[in-house]
């Protein structure tokens, strides 16, 4: 018996297990990897920003900072964190309209952030190409870290706490008794618990269906990659939020991570539904292009490793936190949309106080705009 049942040991899961067992609550964490972070934790490229459009995701987001920003001071373990800010530069009217619209929402939620014009960005973008470049936006409290990093200290901080590790064990089914949830079912028996939260990714759907509990969440497949470490020049992470003129990508995002390396990835366009994790040949002509044609000094990079993980979409861009419908004791943390590292400690935090203290962290009415009740079809998020 354990007071909580946490499904999944990845970007949502792992910090959950850690702030329920700082709760005081007793945790099991039940994961088919054999190692914590194995599946879409680990594909992060890093970044960690609040600048959304929605008022939750922001606020969710600057409490994710807060976490990243003094964890070495809280633990001692360094995870790479810098806060370079997120830049957005712009080269047509509608990008510019879009963001600077977005402006006067963020400046209510707190958010710093603000409009520089060209000169500006090319002094925060050194070598960006100034042909038609508008301006852009630049939040300087954003940032990024290492995921494989704090991952690895999350991991150590969880055992020092006493969470229960459950590796290379699969949920078959979520064990339900009068509309409330008793425990799961796994391939290596049963664990009785008060509480499951399911931070399961990509089979979030599929467990919560053993409950006949809909979660409308399906995973789609983006590719990154990295290059060797050069000299430091770029402390924001960059978002180019232009579809590209090839037709196969959406926007392209880029960072330097706190060893020099180049870390990047782009949204492809149409994009690639299912669970395939193998690398494209068209991956890295694509990008490379892009990158070439923003910043043309990257020419000389010489890249180290590609991989590709998954995005785990809902309807509307946001996630899906909060307790099940119909199952009580069946707690929702899913749906992440590809922002599950930046979004993991800030949700964690609310979830952990939401299961132990019946409230979260967030005012209730944000929190009850990512509800599993929702209407998915109300809004989208614009910078998802």
């Amino acid at each position: 018996m354990t007071d909580v049942v946490v499904i999944g040991a990845g970007a949502v899961g792992l910090p959950s297990a850690y702030f329920l067992a700082q709760e005081g609550m007793e945790v099991t964490l039940v994961d088919k990897g054999t190692a914590p972070a194995q599946g879409s934790f680990k594909a992060a490229i890093g970044g960690i920003r609040a600048t959304h459009s929605e008022p939750a995701k922001i606020a969710i987001c600057q409490e994710s900072l807060k976490i990243f920003s003094t964890w070495k001071e809280r633990t001692g373990t360094e995870i790479g964190w810098r806060m370079g800010g997120y830049c957005y530069p712009t080269y047509r009217e509608q990008d510019e309209e879009l963001l600077m619209g977005m402006l006067p929402l963020q400046h209510k939620c707190d958010l710093k952030i603000d409009w520089v014009d060209p000169d500006g960005i090319k002094k925060v973008i050194p070598g960006i190409n100034a042909n038609g470049l508008r301006g852009g936006t630049l939040s300087i409290e954003d940032g990024q870290a290492s995921p494989l990093l704090f991952a690895s200290s999350l991991t150590a901080e969880c055992k020092n706490l006493g969470v229960k590790f459950r590796l290379g064990e699969s949920i078959e089914e979520l064990l339900v008794k009068n509309d409330h949830v008793v425990g799961v079912k796994t391939d290596k028996g049963i664990i009785s618990a008060d509480s499951v939260l399911n931070t399961a990714g990509a089979r979030a759907s599929q467990i919560a269906a053993t409950a006949n509990v809909h979660v409308p969440v399906s995973p789609d497949s983006h590719e990154a990659g990295v290059s060797m470490p050069v000299d430091r020049f770029l402390d924001p992470l960059v978002v180019d939020i232009r579809p590209g003129a090839d037709g196969r990508t959406a926007n392209f995002y880029f960072g330097q991570t706190h060893d020099g390396s180049i870390i990047f990835c782009y949204t492809p366009s149409p994009i690639i539904p299912g669970e395939d994790t193998r690398c494209t040949s068209q991956f890295l002509p694509t990008v490379a292009k892009r990158l070439l044609d923003l910043i043309p000094r990257f020419k000389h990079l010489v890249i180290r490793r590609l991989w590709r993980g998954l995005y785990h979409m809902t309807p509307d861009g946001l996630p899906i936190i909060g307790e099940a419908p119909n199952v009580t004791g069946l707690y929702l943390a899913v749906g992440l949309c590809g922002q599950g590292f930046m979004m993991g400690p800030g949700i964690a935090r609310n979830m952990a106080h939401y299961i132990a203290r019946g409230k979260p962290y967030l005012d209730m009415g944000l929190f009850d705009a990512l509800s599993p009740r929702r209407d998915f079809h109300a809004r989208k998020e614009a910078l998802k």
